[in-house]
């Protein structure tokens, strides 16, 4: 089986893969801030969280319903910074994706990543991983809302984490988005095989 790939550039695709991997299931998780609420331990991602308060008809009272899920509706998600954290970190994922997965495509396909596809890649992963970034970032502005002041004892605002913490789901996916940005960019560059000209 031919390969596009030159032995750093077989190291680049896996590398790649990892990086879009733990970039994935970081985003995709619902343990980004964790806190508690009525005595519960309580989650939130960009899009789910775990454990949520219901009132309970029968008892007249707030029960809180452990399991994670995902808003009802993109509106649902409780503030206007975490809603475009969603997207953009959803949008830098799939970059991260696509690039590992056509990576690896190139370990089987003769002549599909060149020099320059490679560097073109490189330039596409540096984007994905701008955009994770930038997603991580504007996490915490959403700290400020409702939901999450009812979590982190009406204390957290704006970077500012009250009773709650970090989960590691939030570093696993800037570990992912810098990864990719530092070294598969790096790596990129030195991916392809030089192209054969033909004299025809």
């Amino acid at each position: 089986m031919a390969s596009s790939l030159t032995c750093t550039g077989v190291i680049w695709a896996f590398v790649s893969f990892l990086c879009a991997a733990t970039s994935c299931v970081g985003f995709f998780m619902p343990y980004w801030l964790w806190g508690s609420q009525l005595g519960k331990p309580v989650s939130f991602g960009t899009f789910r969280r775990c454990s949520y308060p219901v009132h309970d008809e029968s008892r007249q009272m707030m029960v809180m319903v452990e399991e994670c899920g995902r808003y009802a509706s993109f509106q649902g998600i409780p503030s206007a910074e975490w809603r475009i954290c969603t997207v953009v970190t959803g949008l830098g994922c799939g970059l991260l994706l696509l690039v590992a997965l056509t990576a690896l495509m190139g370990c089987c396909v003769s002549e599909l990543i060149s020099r320059t596809v490679g560097r073109v890649a490189g330039g596409i992963q540096f984007l994905g991983g701008l955009l994770i970034g930038a997603g991580c970032a504007l996490y915490p502005l959403g700290w400020d809302s409702e939901e999450v002041r009812q979590t982190c004892g009406y204390i957290s605002g704006q970077f500012d984490l009250g009773k709650c913490e970090i989960g590691w789901a939030y570093y696993c996916t800037g570990a992912g988005a810098a990864a990719a940005m530092l070294l598969c960019t790096w790596l990129a560059c030195f991916s392809g095989k030089k192209q054969k000209h033909y004299p025809y």
